[in-house]
């Protein structure tokens, strides 16, 4: 696969570093208008390019991602897509409207489907190993340092971290349990003050009937978060603590940790306590060789922009739900009178 990386921040040059160490991946270029390196050819703009490419890995940050999605699309080449897949629902659907028109295919960034301890999970609840899940808490809680928001978009609005963050824990969560039904959500920006949520809470209602909350900061020195659980981002400590746990009819499972508890038939009764093992992978790794496939055609898409759009849908409706008035969240009042929970529909 003769591939492009396009955008080489944090995540880019992350993607860029995996994808030079894979045999079956040919990086012919970078792209981007302000960072660069030395290892392939570099270009300033899409238009720039002039090498024969594949597909491009677009890690751009996720205004631009519609009119590199439509540039892309317009070339021919098929499309690995950061997330969120973009911005808005106007923008996901011109990507999707691009491919579709330009017969080429589409890979969103939910890295975490290719994770191992995922797809376990998912294999153990699919099993019925706790019966019917009824229950899942989520506790996604870091500090990010102050240098982090000095890249001028992550400083306003778009920094926020359902935005940046809790697209992943949402995605995470539609893989396991389905579509999301309703939200509801409290939120606010006591400690940094900025114009963005900092930190609250979301309820999501399921199809199923599950019930699953996502409690999320990103101003505390917390071990809990997927990243630091399961070590699989090079810029966050590890812990190896479970950040999420679910509850079923039959038992419960904690991940990352895979412990199940499970043979009590009521309260009265002992659970069994069980841990399953898994073999590590790296999931942008898995990520890149999935699409691989993709393009080759030996593959459908694990999760495709439309796909990502419903992640995107849902939460847009938990940013609306945590922070309904934007600007309030900038005035000395919503320091001590953070906004009121609201409720919205996914």
């Amino acid at each position: 696969m003769r591939l492009l990386v396009a955008g080489i921040g944090l995540i880019g040059a992350r993607h860029l570093a995996h994808a030079l160490e894979m045999p079956k991946v040919d990086v012919v270029g970078v792209i981007d208008p302000q960072l660069t390196q030395s290892h392939v050819p570099h270009f300033d703009s899409i238009d720039a390019v002039d090498v024969d490419a594949d597909a491009i890995l677009i890690a751009t940050p996720s205004h631009l991602h519609a009119d590199h999605g439509e540039q892309a699309a317009a070339r021919g080449w098929h499309m690995l897509i950061e997330k969120p897949v973009a911005h808005s629902l106007d923008a996901a659907d011109r990507i999707v409207a691009a491919a579709e028109q330009a017969g080429v295919q589409t890979l969103v960034g939910h890295h975490r489907r290719h994770h191992a301890a995922v797809a376990k999970l998912k294999a153990l609840l699919g099993a019925g190993t706790i019966g019917t899940p009824v229950l899942a808490s989520m506790i996604w809680a870091v500090k990010k340092p102050d240098p982090y928001f000095e890249v001028p978009w992550r400083a306003g609005p778009d920094g926020s971290p359902v935005l940046i963050n809790l697209v992943h824990e949402v995605d995470l969560l539609r893989y396991l349990f389905g579509e999301v039904t309703s939200v509801q959500g409290i939120g606010s920006n006591t400690q940094r003050g900025a114009a963005r949520v900092e930190s609250g809470a979301a309820l999501l209602g399921f199809e199923g009937g599950l019930a699953a909350s996502i409690s999320f900061a990103d101003t505390t020195a917390s071990p809990d978060s997927f990243e630091a659980g399961t070590g699989e981002n090079p810029n966050i400590a590890t812990t190896g603590e479970d950040y999420l746990r679910i509850c079923g009819t039959g038992g419960a499972i904690a991940f990352p940790s895979l412990t199940v508890w499970s043979g009590a038939v009521d309260w009265s009764q002992e659970p069994q306590r069980a841990e399953h093992g898994v073999t590590p992978n790296v999931p942008l790794v898995a990520q890149l060789e999935h699409f691989a496939k993709v393009c080759a055609g030996d593959a459908a898409p694990l999760v495709c922009a439309l796909e990502g759009r419903k992640t995107l849908e849902v939460t847009l409706a938990i940013e609306a739900a945590v922070a309904p008035d934007r600007e309030r969240l900038t005035s000395p009042a919503a320091s001590a009178h953070p906004p009121a929970p609201s409720r919205s529909t996914a």
